[in-house]
């Protein structure tokens, strides 16, 4: 397996474990999390999501333009999911806040995700 296809299959699994958290925050979660947890869980369904279709995007660009930016974008968006959304998970499901604490550096994953994509394609000629 390529680069470019493991990160469409990190993509896609991505995808679907978003799909299926989203599902089982509306309907088995709605009613066992405070208002605020709940959104906090929510948020970190939806930035899961947003990356996952990032990753989807990166393994197009790495057969277009396969540069290590471009590489380095998708790692940056597995490790910012993990971190990001992983983090907003823990502290939905436990009430620790200071999980929160881990969140900004999947943030900055992501953020480094979205310049290394940039750089990679700008930089391919």
């Amino acid at each position: 397996m390529d680069r470019a296809q493991g990160f469409a299959l990190a993509g896609a699994v991505s995808a679907f474990i978003a799909v299926g958290a989203g599902a089982f925050g509306a309907h088995a979660l709605r009613t066992r999390l405070s208002a605020d947890l709940l959104s906090v869980f929510e948020t970190g369904v939806r930035y899961q999501m947003y990356h996952a279709l990032g990753l989807l995007g990166v393994a197009w660009a790495a057969t277009r333009w396969p540069t290590t930016p471009t590489h380095a974008a998708g790692w940056c968006f597995i490790g910012g999911t993990m971190l990001f959304s992983g983090s907003l998970y823990a502290l939905a499901f436990t009430g620790v806040r200071w999980l929160g604490a881990i969140t900004p550096f999947g943030g900055l994953l992501f953020l480094c995700g979205w310049a290394a994509l940039a750089i990679g394609i700008a930089s391919a000629g």
